[in-house]
């Protein structure tokens, strides 16, 4: 599991990205679909990850709000 940031974007779409992944955004119509986007995108980027031998970066975001 990663945690992920959603928000809503232009033209009524949603923009999800994985903080410890760099680059792993997506985006959706809707709630729904913005996280089944984004988990799908996360297991692909992992999966490249593996297969180029790299390291997967561990998953320390930590909110605060201020």
């Amino acid at each position: 599991m990663r945690q992920v940031i959603i928000y809503p974007g232009e033209d009524g779409y949603w923009i999800a990205e994985c903080p410890s992944l760099p680059g792993c955004i997506t985006q959706g119509k809707s709630k729904e679909e913005v996280i089944a986007n984004v988990k799908e995108a996360i297991e692909l980027y992992i999966e490249v990850l593996i297969e180029r031998k790299s390291t997967v970066p561990e998953d320390t975001l930590e909110v605060l709000q201020v």
